[in-house]
């Protein structure tokens, strides 16, 4: 069986390899339509997508709240200059801003650009407050903030550097949640500390709750900027709209983007006034970020999600999803504990991520493998509890092996 037009998976792989750059592998299988949370490849064999293009799909996939609201937008008005007030991004920053704390809202292509305007911004508060010494930006070990150069530089995984340096100076790696090594280096030159409340890349790995208090309240006494990098962690995804929310603390900067647009592309940078309104006419700026088409869809996302109640569902399927696998941690060896938060989860194995995500893969499962002892899974924020039950007996069948 081929997909509609003809073409078979092996196919369109040839064609890949023939044109594009190979930095994505040559395994991949072609994906041809979508339905809620599950996808089908040109072969169409169906596939219970539990990674949801890696936290992206938060509404799933050929929802019709995201194809009408780009229809709308496309007979309207699909992309203009930030030179003009774009109606449906003053809406978004506006929805944003009334569920955080910011005030000041900036809109982007992706999540890696969103970074790099946090940093951008916590280097510009420094040099506009006289002080010129207050450059670096302190990261952790396992982060992964992006691939342009500050996001790349920011991430503290050497393997995501190898080949591009000399990276941005002024980088400062410490050790993961190590409140000592923070202590010592965050001082008079720290313009920032940029850290994801749970480490996606890094291995669904959350920093603990008094950690994280360690860390605001040390940048409040010495005149750092907190950024929280959310865009994996944030809308909704661990059963609140924001996941610093779980932990009463309030950063300088937010980043999101993936679930924001539940698709399309789109990032932003959250802060207040008082550091915002330092990035003034001409000192930054993005031609796509924030056109009419991303902004109307997102907002159309956001607003579907309050309004449908996701984000207590996020909250008990979560829990639901992270007691089945809890429960096969206790009964088998293989599998050694359960991470995360609502929807955003990571099984602790001892060996054989990779193995377990091919075996996924073959029948009917997407996950992702971080290195080889964990597995990623995101799914679409609209995930069911019978999905949730075919997912874990799939996973235990591999397990009892």
């Amino acid at each position: 069986m081929t997909g509609s037009d003809g073409t078979s998976n092996a196919a369109w792989r040839g064609r890949s390899l023939a044109t594009a750059v190979p930095c994505y592998g040559d395994e991949r299988l072609a994906m041809v339509r979508g339905q809620g949370c599950r996808l089908w490849d040109a072969d169409g064999k169906e596939y219970l997508d539990l990674l949801a293009g890696i936290a992206v799909c938060c509404l799933g996939h050929a929802h019709p709240v995201i194809r009408d609201a780009l229809a709308k937008q496309a007979d309207l008005l699909v992309h203009c200059s930030n030179k003009f007030v774009v109606p449906a991004q003053v809406e978004l920053a506006e929805w944003l801003s009334a569920r955080s704390f910011a005030e000041r809202v900036f809109f982007t292509n992706s999540g890696t650009e969103a970074i790099e305007a946090a940093l951008k911004l916590s280097r510009r508060v420094a040099h506009v407050r006289g002080e010129h010494e207050r450059f670096e930006i302190i990261s952790f070990e396992g982060s992964f903030h992006g691939r342009t150069y500050g996001a790349v530089s920011a991430t503290a995984q050497a393997k995501y550097h190898r080949g591009f340096e000399p990276l941005l100076p002024g980088i400062v790696y410490l050790p993961f949640a190590d409140a000592s090594a923070l202590d010592k280096a965050l001082g008079h030159k720290t313009a920032a500390v940029v850290l994801e409340p749970i480490q996606g890349e890094g291995g669904v790995r959350p920093f603990p709750a008094d950690f994280l208090k360690l860390v605001h309240r040390l940048c409040s006494e010495r005149g750092a900027l907190l950024i929280c990098d959310e865009i994996q962690c944030g809308m909704g995804r661990t059963g609140k709209l924001f996941h610093h929310q779980h932990h009463d603390i309030t950063p300088d900067i937010v980043t999101v983007a993936k679930a924001l647009g539940g698709g399309v592309p789109i990032g932003a940078m959250l802060t207040t006034a008082e550091w915002g309104d330092h990035l003034t006419n001409g000192v930054h700026g993005t031609t796509y970020g924030g056109n009419p088409l991303m902004c109307a869809t997102a907002l159309a996302v956001c607003q579907y999600i309050e309004r449908e109640g996701l984000i207590a569902h996020v909250a008990e399927v979560g829990e639901y999803f992270r007691d089945r696998l809890q429960a096969l941690c206790d009964k088998y060896e293989k599998a050694v504990e359960v991470r995360g938060a609502g929807l955003m989860i990571g099984l602790g194995l001892k060996e054989g991520a990779t193995e377990l995500t091919r075996y996924l893969l073959t029948n009917g499962m997407i996950v992702n493998a971080i290195g080889d002892t964990t597995i990623r899974i995101v799914p679409p924020l609209i995930i069911n509890k019978e999905e949730v039950d075919k997912a874990t007996n799939q996973i235990e069948k591999w397990l009892k092996t």
